[in-house]
């Protein structure tokens, strides 16, 4: 019998991730009981998490004095209290990547956002942080833009795992996993091992439901209103029977018998931003196997304190119950492709408005 409730999701086959890394969560041992007690598998970082936690507390103070009176300059100050901290929590999660034979236990790592619409650029920076933090357990994230998916071909066909982020669109979910199934297919032709690579994709959920809300209510109508809600679930829901289908198909068969990994989906933004609804409303209802469900350490303990004990896995009947729904959306007047343009922009312009504030905080100090 699982432990926690965690422990539980866990067995249903979702993967815990953590949302939060910190130099306090590593110094205190935060990290690591949060390992044992709350069932995380794995990290990730962005900037705005990096911002959160150098600008909330004077735990980096003395590494900023060092850096700065040895004339590092700010952005390479940025990067190295990253690596550092990214570095350790590898290194805590390593038992966890050697116990599940490299399927689990990663830590991610950002491209700056400022190289969002520059191909060679994010190739070039994910190739510096592997040097930089050089474990088998870490993964870079690469945003989903246009310029994103050949870098995610490239990375992937030079033996470097990928964190896809920063996904709204079923297009192009399609896109990214093509794009990592083509680098593969490239690392094969080069003698590369296949069995040593892992990626996830990450589709945001929650922001989904905060702008597909928006617009239905401005269109006002009864069948609008009966859809507030629940479009970022069915939204991520589609993408799990693209997912389903992509990995079964002929072309990943080929590779799978070379012990390739499929790309594994991974669900992020998942705190509830309308506390009208359930805190819990990102977790319970995108229980799947083979997925990844990273979470801010407070929804985290919301479902500890009061998640699923006996989590269900959403099947078939709810993957087209979820394609109905995004077509009804279209129906009542909310276009679909309009709203995961504006996400997709205003995404990168967040991560890339934190990136700056980060250096902005390291900088004033």
């Amino acid at each position: 019998m699982p432990i926690s409730n965690l422990h539980a999701l866990a067995a249903a086959g979702v993967s815990v991730w953590s949302d939060q890394i910190s130099k306090r969560m590593l110094d205190s041992g935060e990290l690591a009981r949060r390992v044992e007690q709350d069932a995380v598998t794995g990290v990730t970082s962005n900037p705005t998490i990096f911002a959160s936690a150098i600008g909330g507390s004077d735990d980096y103070t003395e590494q900023l004095m060092d850096l700065k009176s040895a004339g590092v300059p700010t952005e390479e100050i940025v990067k190295s209290l990253m690596a550092e901290d990214l570095t350790r929590a590898c290194d805590v999660l390593a038992p966890v990547h050697t116990a599940t034979g490299g399927r689990d236990g990663f830590v991610s790592v950002e491209v700056s956002p400022t190289l969002a619409g520059n191909t060679e650029a994010t190739i070039a920076e994910a190739r510096d942080w592997v040097k930089q933090i050089d474990r088998d357990n870490l993964l870079v994230k690469v945003p989903a833009t246009p310029q994103g998916i050949p870098a995610i071909r490239a990375l992937t066909g030079e033996g470097i795992s990928v964190n896809v982020t920063l996904i709204f669109s079923l297009q192009r979910y399609q896109e990214v996993m093509t794009a990592y199934m083509r680098g593969l297919e490239d690392l094969l032709e080069v003698g590369g091992d296949l069995s040593s690579m892992t990626s996830v994709a990450s589709f945001f959920v929650s922001r989904f439901d905060s702008e597909a809300d928006r617009r239905l209510d401005e269109v006002g109508s009864n069948d609008a209103n009966d859809l507030k809600g629940k479009l970022a679930v069915a939204n991520a829901r589609a993408a799990y029977g693209l997912f389903l289908e992509t990995f079964s198909n002929s072309r990943f068969e080929k590779l799978s018998g070379r012990s390739a990994k499929p790309q594994k989906p991974l669900w992020a933004s998942t705190s509830t931003k309308n506390p009208a609804y359930s805190d819990l409303l990102y977790v319970e209802n995108l229980v799947a196997t083979d997925t990844v469900n990273t979470m801010p350490l407070s929804t985290m303990d919301a479902y500890q304190d009061h998640g699923d004990p006996n989590p269900a896995t959403f099947d078939a009947v709810d993957i087209v119950r979820a394609n109905d729904q995004l077509e009804k959306m279209e129906a009542v007047g909310v276009e679909y492709d309009s709203v995961v343009e504006t996400l997709e922009r205003e995404g990168v312009e967040k991560f890339t408005a934190s990136w700056e504030e980060l250096l902005d905080l390291v900088e004033e100090e």
